[in-house]
């Protein structure tokens, strides 16, 4: 524990056993940053690093005011290029990726991370690849950083607004309206049941959800993390968590004992994120399955009060037709001052971005190649 400048200010790095003893302390933050996305909840970064962790490598660094936890910054050190990285737990899994400091503390609780932070030895840049448009990595965190920051363009996220279903239909172009109140009309007389499922049946729904989206992306390029067996162990033990803290909502279509469909989204605090879904693949001969799912989750988010449903990272074709609005995540990089390593991990960054945005300009067909390989 080091004691910072101005009373009652204190720094802690913890290691491999970080997140024992600390949920009531990370929920009441966590409640305390609206920036904060669901995957900066306790039950989403404790269910990764149980399932992800890497031994001596968590650095994860808890201020404290009076007592009190007001910032954190969950990373862990890893090795890229030859250069000592910190990088934020959730790896390629997480959509948004941001560090934890509380709204009314903002700036004294930014200062406060940046000086524990370059306490800690043995790195020489942060890595943040996914931060939201007017995160706290990107406001009191950016601000409050010493030394070199970059940006740079990172994943495009797409959002529906939440709305009564009705109100939904409505705003769409005649055809897609037309499209969207038949599939709702077959869905209802499908005879499927739907079902909300519960914490205490995660443990049969989790492996279930799993089994149809395989299913559903056999032979379409499905991320093969999603196969793992370490995906199977994270997932089931964020959503059991997750659904008992309200932060997760897990939807099946049933067909007698059967399920059809199920889809998984996060409770954030401005928006529902739709992040796994699952289907029978015979139940695309006569059903509009993205339906099946925003039938469900846009009024969902418009009940809970949030702002926006959220498709999240990616830009498949199929997400366009509801004429969602688009953001653009950044990447966000601090460097250590002094570093020239640190330097010279921005500098490759920034050239393999532009390497990329360059192949998607001047080569899309690379896009279709890779999509293939995947496949």
């Amino acid at each position: 524990m080091i004691v910072l400048a101005g009373a009652g200010w204190t720094a802690e790095t913890r290691g491999d056993d970080a997140f024992r003893e600390l949920r009531d302390d990370w929920e009441d933050l966590y409640h305390r940053c609206p920036a904060a996305s669901p995957f900066q909840s306790y039950g989403w970064l404790d269910a990764w690093w149980h399932a992800y962790a890497e031994p001596g490598r968590l650095r994860l660094v808890l201020i404290r005011r009076d007592g009190r936890l007001v910032a954190a910054a969950p990373l862990m050190l890893s090795h890229r290029a030859g250069t000592r990285v910190l990088v934020p737990l959730g790896g390629t899994l997480a959509d948004y990726t941001e560090v934890l400091i509380a709204d009314d503390l903002a700036g004294p609780a930014a200062r406060a991370l940046a000086d524990a932070l370059l306490r800690e030895p043995g790195w020489r840049a942060i890595d943040l690849p996914e931060t939201r448009p007017g995160a706290t990595t990107g406001t009191a965190f950016w601000d409050a950083w010493p030394g070199h920051r970059y940006r740079i363009a990172s994943s495009v996220c797409q959002h529906l607004p939440a709305l009564p279903w009705d109100d939904f239909v409505a705003s769409l172009p005649g055809r897609q309206r037309r499209h969207a109140r038949h599939a709702l009309v077959t869905l209802n007389r499908s005879g499927l049941v739907r079902h909300e499922v519960t914490a205490g049946e995660a443990d049969r729904a989790v492996p279930e959800l799993l089994r149809l989206h395989a299913l559903q992306w056999r032979g379409r390029g499905i991320n093969p993390e999603h196969l793992t067996e370490e995906f199977a162990a994270y997932l089931g033990r964020a959503v059991t968590a997750m659904l008992a803290a309200g932060q997760a909502v897990l939807v099946e279509h049933r067909d007698g004992d059967r399920v059809k469909t199920s889809h998984l989204a996060f409770v954030g605090h401005d928006a529902l994120d739709g992040y796994l879904y699952g289907a029978d693949p015979a139940l695309r001969r006569g059903m509009d399955l993205t339906v099946m799912m925003l039938a469900d989750a846009v009024p969902r988010a418009h009940r809970l009060g949030l702002s926006a449903m959220s498709f999240l990272r990616g830009e498949e074709p199929y997400k366009d037709r509801w004429r969602p609005q688009r953001e653009r995540n950044e990447r966000v990089l601090l460097i250590r001052p002094g570093s020239p390593a640190g330097m010279a991990y921005a500098l490759r960054v920034r050239a393999w971005r532009a390497a990329v945005a360059a192949a998607k300009k001047h080569a899309p067909w690379l896009r279709t190649v890779r999509d293939r390989i995947r496949a």
